[in-house]
This record gives C-alpha cells, sequence and structure tokens, in this order.
C-alpha cells in the first residue's frame, strides 16, 4: 500500500451532531470534554487544529425545549441563532486551557466569491497562527441550503481545501465506511460506483446527511490532496490514533494529486451557475488540455454570466470537468454548436474533476 506522510500539522476535525447531542437533545458533556482535551494537547504541542462542528440547530431544540426539529424554515433559523451562542459558550466551557476560541460562520457565497473566499482562508490562517481554535459552522441563520440539504461534512472538506490542510478527520458515530458484510473498510484509494453503493442515509433526530455526505466530503480532499479519516468520534483518544496511525483507525480515503490552490476553488469551492452540453470532440480536446470552443457546445442548462463557474457535462449527463466561462448562457445559446469558434472556457479556466 501507498505511504502517507505522517507530519500532519494543519488538521481539520468534523464533529457532527449525533456526537454531541443524545437523540433527545441533550448535550453529550463526556464526550465534548475527551474531544476538547484531545485538541487542546494537540494545539499546545504546535498543530494547528481546526474544528468544523454541527450542533447549532440541535443546541437551539434543546435551549427552547422543542419536543422535534422544526419542519418550518423560520423557526431552524431561530432555532440555529439561539443555538449557536450556546454551542460557542459550551465549547469555551470545554476548553479548560487558556487558549483561544474563535467562532467563523460561512455560507456558500463565502466560497463563490474569490475576494471573499481569500478573505476567510487569510482570516482562518491567521487563527491558526495565533495558537487559536476556530470553530466553524454554516451559518443557519441565512443559509436556507444548508438548512434544507445539510452539510456540514462537505464543509468541512471544503475548509480543509480551503487552508490547504494536511489532514482531514470526519468524525461520527459509526466505525467508518463498512462493506455489505458490515466490516471496516480501512483504505479508500477511488470512489467507485460500487463504494457510493455502501453510503446509507441518516433517519437520526439530532442529524442529516449520512455517509453519503461523507463519501462527498472524502471525494473533495482526495482530489485536492489531502488525506481523509472517518473515524468514530466515540472511540477513546481517536483523533490523537488517527493522527499517529491514520491507516489503522476508521477508514482512510487515499489523497491523489493534490490540484493548485486556484483549481481546487474552481472545482469545489462555488456551487456552478449551470451546465454546458459537450459533444465527444469537444470532451476529448478538455481531457487534452485545450480550450473549450463553441462549436462543441451542444446545449446548456441555467442562467450564467461571464466569469461565473458552470459545470462541464457529456452526453452521458456525467460532469467531467469544471471551468469559468468566458461567455453569458445569452451569448453562447446564440453560437453554440457553430463553425464559428468562440472561445467558451479557456484552457487556464478549467478543471477536469
Amino acid at each position: 500500500m501507498k505511504q502517507l506522510e505522517k507530519d500532519y500539522k494543519g488538521i481539520v476535525v468534523k464533529i457532527g451532531s449525533s456526537l454531541l447531542f443524545s437523540p433527545n437533545y441533550k448535550l453529550d458533556s463526556r464526550f465534548l470534554n475527551g474531544v476538547t482535551a484531545q485538541i487542546a494537547s494537540l494545539v499546545n504541542r504546535g498543530r494547528e487544529i481546526a474544528v468544523v462542528s454541527s450542533g447549532a440547530i440541535a443546541s437551539g431544540i434543546c435551549k427552547l425545549k422543542l419536543r422535534e426539529r422544526p419542519k418550518e424554515l423560520y423557526l431552524l433559523q431561530a432555532a440555529a441563532a439561539i443555538g449557536q451562542n450556546e454551542l460557542m459558550n459550551r465549547y469555551r466551557k470545554f476548553f479548560k486551557t487558556k487558549m483561544h476560541i474563535a467562532q467563523v460562520l460561512l455560507t456558500w457565497e463565502d466560497f463563490n466569491d474569490r475576494k471573499r473566499y481569500l478573505n476567510a482562508k487569510n482570516t482562518i490562517l491567521t487563527l491558526l497562527k495565533l495558537g487559536s481554535i476556530p470553530i466553524i459552522n454554516e451559518n443557519d441563520t441565512v443559509s436556507t441550503d444548508e438548512i434544507k440539504f445539510g452539510d456540514n461534512d462537505r464543509l468541512s472538506a471544503l475548509v480543509a481545501t480551503l487552508i490547504n490542510a494536511d489532514l482531514l478527520i470526519i468524525l461520527s458515530d459509526v466505525d467508518g465506511l463498512l462493506d455489505r458484510d458490515k466490516k471496516i473498510i480501512p483504505v479508500v484509494d477511488e470512489i467507485t460506483p460500487q463504494i457510493k453503493a455502501l453510503a446509507w442515509v441518516t433517519n437520526k433526530k439530532t442529524c442529516v446527511g449520512g455517509m453519503t455526505t461523507k463519501i462527498e466530503a472524502a471525494k473533495i480532499s482526495m482530489d485536492s490532496g489531502i488525506p481523509c479519516v472517518i473515524a468514530n468520534g466515540r472511540t477513546k483518544d481517536i483523533i490523537l490514533s488517527v493522527i499517529k496511525e491514520p491507516e489503522k483507525y476508521g477508514t482512510l480515503f487515499f489523497p491523489k494529486k493534490g490540484l493548485a490552490a486556484r483549481e481546487r476553488w474552481i472545482a469545489f469551492g462555488t456551487k456552478p451557475k449551470g451546465k454546458i452540453l459537450v459533444d465527444e470532440g469537444a470532451k476529448r480536446a478538455l481531457l487534452n488540455k485545450k480550450s473549450l470552443l463553441s462549436v462543441g457546445v451542444v446545449g446548456l442548462e441555467g442562467n450564467f454570466e461571464i466569469g461565473d463557474i458552470v459545470s462541464v457535462i457529456d452526453k452521458q449527463d456525467g460532469e467531467f470537468a469544471r471551468g469559468k466561462v468566458g461567455l453569458s448562457s445569452k451569448q453562447l445559446d446564440k453560437i453554440k454548436g457553430s463553425r464559428y469558434d468562440k472561445e467558451v472556457i479557456h484552457r487556464d479556466n478549467i478543471v477536469i474533476l
């Protein structure tokens, strides 16, 4: 098996709601005490740890004494607003050392906009260099997509790529990715359809997502050159153990050759504003690092402007690339398929997925 570099200085740890809270929304103080002690010891030894923590909505539900997770968007946003403050207070209480913790709330717009993306990156890196612990969460109070679909697993992978972390650890209440015989798969080298088929969607009250979103997060991390481990957060000293021997605890998703920082932003840091369907000739050209020309465009979906990021798909509806367009959807719709070879996406603005 390929060997990993073990000098993990920059680490992102994702903590799920199912670890922080019981099914009736009571805080698991024992777990929080254990995980904060591990993180504090690592920071005191010179590691830089960013925590992506779910739990704002669950914390708000507990504080408001609601019987179940609200279905109405406005109630979810209210619970998040109250719960985020409660969650930070709990982290502050359990980090017993003198180190600072910092609250960082992000939305998709912070990733979509390149300037805001770089500002977020610089802020988190500065906090880490100061020896602080950023506690990062989706801004559920204003981010309707997160509340509706739920995906802090993906956020943790995006944060890992944002700061070019050395390791991503996703803590869950399962031991890792299990095969059909319920045995742990120790190492995954590639996300295949067979691997995806092993995922499930959770039905737990306190969280959303499940293994499906964790595999999607692992793929982002792998493609960015960052090893990812999905492990059971209730295992004693699990963070320390994973850092020491990532191949032996949970499931290790082995990294590929990493993309450059700007390529990571194009590939993963943005929500595509539309789709461009291309023919086989254009697909071959793109895979050979050529620009996308209008003659190879068969169709398009969505409304996008010059400079937006779009998905590039083939005739089997498979997304194989993303790129920053040089034409708006209105402009492209008028000339798609024409022999007038207008450049749609320059080769320097295309990332093959």
